[in-house]
C-alpha cells in the first residue's frame, strides 16, 4: 500500500441553514486500500462524499487530488478527475440493455458516426470478464437481480474511474454470496492499485474488507486508524463519544434463569405458514429466532400477536390459556410487535414524532378514550428523551428522520403502552452502528427491568449479544434451540446448513 495520498480533505466545513454539517473535517485516501468511513446517521459521511464529488461546494478548507488542490464543481469534474460514485438506490436505466448501462452516454461510434453496438458488447464482455461477471450484455438491466444490477453500476464506476471509488452502503441489498462476490472485486481493485471509500452499516463487513477506518461524529473529524488495530467496542466508543463498556457489564449480568414463565405455546401453528412449535419465555429473557429468510421466523411472530390466526396448538400466557389471539388482544395482554417492515408497516410518514408515539396506546385506550394533547406531548416527550431521538421538535414529520430513529420512535410507540412482552422483528435493520448499539443496550435494560423480548434480527452478532437463548429455524419449522455459551455464529450455522446447503453461504444470512 502507497503511503502518498491520492485524495486528501484539509478543514472541510460545510452548513446548511440552520445546520453544521461538517466542521473542519480531515480525510486522506491512499492508492491501492480499502477506507471505510464509520458514523451514526447525521455523522456527516454522506456530506463528505458529495462534497467530495461535487454536489455539494464546500465552505472552506481544501480537497488535493494527486497533490494539487482542486476545486470540484460537479459529478462531472469529479468524473473527469477519475472520481466515481456508487449509490445504495442504483441509478441505472432498466430498460435498457447491460452493454448500454455500462457506457451510456460514452457508446462508442462507428466510421459513419452511428452507434457501433458490436464493439459496445466486446468492450462490455471485457470490462466484466475483468470483474468476474457472467452476464449477457444484451439482455435489458430489468431483468437481473438488485445484486447484479449493482455490480453492473460498480462495473460501469471503474470504467469510468481512473483512481478513486467510492461505495455508498452498496451491500444493504445484497445476501451473504453476493456480498462476498463484491468484497473478491473490491480486493481485486484494490491490488490493482485503486483508491476505494467504503461507506456501510454493517461493521461485520468493515472489519472484513477495509484496511483503515475514518470515524465522524456529528460533523467533525474523530481519527483515522489502521482496521486491525482499532477493536469493535472501541470504534462503536468513538462513534457515539462515549464509553459503551457498560453495555458488556449488562450483557455479563444477565441471568441464564429469569423469571416465572411469562409465555408459552404449544404445537402452535398455521398450515402453509410455519409448522407447529413450542416456545417458552420466562420473565426478564431474551429469547431469539434465527433462520434463513423465508423460514418461519417473522410468521412465527405474526401467530403470538394475532396479526395471522394459528389453525392448530394454543398459547398460554401468564397461565391463561388463550382460545383466539388477535392484534387487540395481544396489546390488551401486555404484547407488543415492532414489525420487519418499518416504512411499510411502522411509520406513518405523514404523521409527526409526537402521532408516531401514541397511535399504539390510542389505539388500546379505544377511539372513545382520547387521549389529550398534553398527555400525547408529555409521553412524546419522555420517549424522545428516554431513546435520544434526534428531532427538530415532536412535530416534526416523521418522514424526515434518519431511519435510527424512526425506528427508535417505533419502539417509543410501543413501550408507552407499558408492555410486558416485546417482540422485535429485525429492528436493528438499515440503521448505523452506533443506533444499533443503543438498541441493544435498550433490549438488555428492558430485560434486566423484568420485560419479556422475543428478538429476530439477521445479524447473528447482535443476537448472540442480546439473547439468554436462541430458537434456530429452517424450512418454516424450529428445528433446534442454543443457550449459554452454545450461542455462537458456528453452531447457528451448523444448524441452519443441514440438508446439504453450503454453510458458507448461509453464514450471514440468518
Amino acid at each position: 500500500m502507497q503511503e502518498n495520498p491520492l485524495l486528501v480533505m484539509e478543514g472541510v466545513s460545510k452548513s446548511f441553514p440552520g445546520v453544521r454539517a461538517l466542521t473542519k473535517v480531515n480525510f486522506q485516501l491512499r492508492r491501492g486500500e480499502i477506507h471505510a468511513v464509520m458514523g451514526q446517521n447525521g455523522a456527516g459521511k454522506s456530506t463528505l462524499i458529495k462534497v467530495m464529488t461535487g454536489v455539494y461546494e464546500r465552505d472552506e478548507g481544501r480537497i488535493l487530488f494527486n497533490g494539487r488542490e482542486v476545486f470540484i464543481k460537479s459529478t462531472q469534474e469529479a468524473q473527469s478527475l477519475g472520481i466515481s460514485t456508487v449509490y445504495q438506490e442504483v441509478n441505472l436505466c432498466p430498460n435498457l440493455s447491460v452493454a448500454e448501462n455500462l457506457f451510456i452516454g460514452r457508446l462508442p461510434k462507428n466510421r459513419w458516426g452511428g452507434i457501433d453496438w458490436r464493439k459496445t458488447e466486446r468492450n462490455a464482455v471485457a470490462l466484466l470478464n475483468r470483474l468476474n461477471i457472467k452476464i449477457n450484455v444484451r439482455t435489458p438491466l430489468s431483468d437481473y437481480s438488485v445484486a447484479i444490477q449493482q455490480m453492473v453500476a460498480i462495473a460501469r464506476a471503474v470504467d469510468i474511474s481512473s483512481g478513486v471509488l467510492i461505495l455508498d452502503e452498496p451491500t444493504s441489498s445484497l445476501d451473504q454470496q453476493e456480498v462476498q462476490h463484491l468484497f473478491e472485486i473490491l480486493r481485486k481493485l484494490r491490488d490493482e492499485g485503486m483508491a476505494i471509500l467504503f461507506v456501510t452499516h454493517f461493521m461485520e463487513q468493515v472489519y472484513e474488507v477495509s484496511d483503515r477506518i475514518t470515524v465522524l461524529r456529528n460533523g467533525e473529524f474523530v481519527g483515522e486508524y489502521r482496521t486491525e488495530e482499532l477493536p469493535r467496542i472501541e470504534l462503536i466508543s468513538k462513534m457515539i463519544g462515549r464509553d459503551w463498556n457498560d453495555e458488556l457489564q449488562a450483557r455479563a449480568s444477565m441471568q441464564a434463569e429469569s423469571g416465572d414463565l411469562w409465555i408459552s405455546t404449544q404445537r402452535l401453528g398455521r398450515k402453509g405458514s410455519i409448522e407447529p412449535f413450542d416456545l417458552t419465555i420466562r420473565r426478564g429473557e431474551v429469547v431469539g429466532l434465527a433462520g434463513l429468510l423465508g423460514s418461519g421466523r417473522t410468521e412465527a411472530a405474526k401467530l403470538l400477536f394475532g396479526i395471522d390466526k394459528a389453525d392448530q396448538g394454543t398459547i398460554v400466557i401468564n397461565n391463561q390459556q388463550i382460545r383466539t389471539m388477535f392484534p387487540q388482544k395481544a396489546i390488551e395482554l401486555g404484547i407488543a410487535f415492532c414489525p420487519e417492515e418499518r416504512k411499510v408497516e411502522g411509520v406513518v410518514g405523514e404523521l409527526s414524532v409526537r402521532e408516531n408515539i401514541i397511535l399504539a396506546l390510542q389505539g388500546k385506550r379505544g377511539i372513545f378514550a382520547y387521549l389529550p394533547l398534553s398527555k400525547q406531548q408529555e409521553i412524546a416527550e419522555r420517549y424522545i428523551r428516554l431513546l435520544g431521538i434526534k428531532t427538530s421538535s415532536m412535530e416534526q414529520r416523521i418522514d424526515q428522520l434518519s431511519g435510527g430513529n424512526q425506528q427508535k420512535v417505533i419502539l417509543a410507540r410501543w413501550l408507552a403502552t407499558d408492555p410486558k412482552f416485546l417482540i422485535l422483528d429485525e429492528p436493528m435493520r438499515g440503521i448505523d452502528v452506533g443506533s444499533k448499539a443503543e438498541i441493544r443496550k435498550l433490549i438488555l435494560t428492558l430485560a434486566a427491568e423484568g420485560m419479556t423480548l422475543l428478538l429476530i434480527t439477521s445479524e447473528w452478532e447482535e443476537m448472540i449479544g442480546c439473547c439468554n437463548r436462541i430458537m434456530v429455524l429452517r424450512d418454516r419449522e424450529v428445528i433446534g434451540e442454543l443457550s449459554g455459551d452454545e450461542c455462537d455464529e458456528n453452531r447457528i450455522m451448523a444448524m441452519i446448513a443441514e440438508g446439504g446447503e453450503d454453510s458458507h453461504a448461509l453464514a450471514n444470512h440468518v
